[in-house]
């Protein structure tokens, strides 16, 4: 239940993030033994580029301590959604922080909103969407997929967010959210194939008091079938955003001054052979890199107004 809030000791059954470099993380279960391919239980030991590492030796750790591998060292770390989005097992494409960022703050997500997500796929977003609505919030979320539910489900109560998180396994595009739902939601998430089908749907999902809608669509063409449907259905304030991340390389520099005392006097003939050496000064600057991430899809943000301004 490592997800569920700040802890200093690692308990058995925790959820925890192996890290050896920046750009090489796992994420364990903290016990100490495993059923292998013959269904026995076994000692587990997990394997990494650094050596072995006997699992059972992370309980009663603290999470931030060294620990020792075989070949090397690691340290132990607590989950939270930015590292299980580095981590987690791809049941699909997933989305990263720079769109779910943006996703949060434009669906004005806070503790005890009321979310609807479809799809679940592989839970990247879920755990930002938990993780800003709870303590007294909920997240209903939606995949068509009956194995990636299941597999959905228990992570979520795995992570000790069973209690703000409800699974439901469906069509939304042609089902909708259930009747359950209806004018319950403050805001809705959807990334499928056909967004514009589920539109009308969430429209009835989100409050007589009005509420945020977000799609995401890898083409334009998506998104733009989407705007069409937000249009016909009352949505208002509809905008399409790109989110591209650049990192620019920040570095220190020595530029020469330029010597222009010549123009404020005549130099002697004698001084013309005369070489001195130019001062130069240093500077920290900031530059684009030579190459940038590419594009990732289109964010469809609309508001619905409330009920009487419809």
């Amino acid at each position: 239940m490592s997800f569920a809030g700040p802890k200093d000791i690692i308990a058995e059954g925790d959820t925890v993030v192996l890290y050896l470099t920046p750009a090489l993380m796992h994420t364990i279960d903290a016990v100490p033994q495993i059923r292998n391919k013959k269904n026995e239980m076994i000692e587990y030991v997990f394997q990494t580029s650094f050596g072995a590492l006997k699992v059972r030796d992370l309980i009663g750790v603290r999470y931030g301590a060294r620990v020792q591998l075989s070949k090397g060292w690691a340290h132990v770390l607590q989950p939270n959604p930015e590292l299980w989005t580095q981590t987690l097992p791809h049941r699909t494409q997933i989305l990263y922080t720079p769109d779910i960022s943006m996703i949060l703050y434009q669906l004005e997500v806070r503790p005890g909103s009321i979310v609807i997500e479809s799809g679940t796929g592989s839970g990247s977003l879920s755990h930002y969407f938990l993780r800003a609505i709870r303590p007294s919030g909920h997240l209903h979320t939606f995949d068509f997929h009956e194995e990636r539910v299941a597999k959905a489900r228990e992570e979520f109560v795995s992570h000790g967010l069973g209690d703000n998180v409800t699974v439901r396994q469906r069509d939304v595009c042609e089902q909708g959210f259930g009747d359950e739902l209806n004018g319950v939601a403050d805001a809705v998430f959807l990334d499928l194939p056909a967004p514009q089908l589920a539109v009308p749907h969430a429209a009835k999902a989100l409050k007589n008091e009005g509420g945020r809608i977000c799609s995401f669509s890898p083409c334009i063409e998506q998104s733009m079938r989407v705007c069409e449907a937000l249009g016909k259905c009352g949505f208002i304030e509809v905008q399409n955003i790109e989110v591209l991340q650049v990192e620019d390389i920040v570095r220190t520099r020595n530029v020469p001054v330029m010597e222009l005392d010549f123009l404020k006097t005549k130099r002697a003939d004698t001084d013309k052979d005369t070489k001195t050496p130019r001062e130069s000064k240093k500077y920290i600057t900031s530059s684009a890199p030579n190459t940038m991430a590419g594009h990732t899809g289109y964010l469809t943000i609309a508001e619905l107004p409330p009920l009487f301004a419809r």
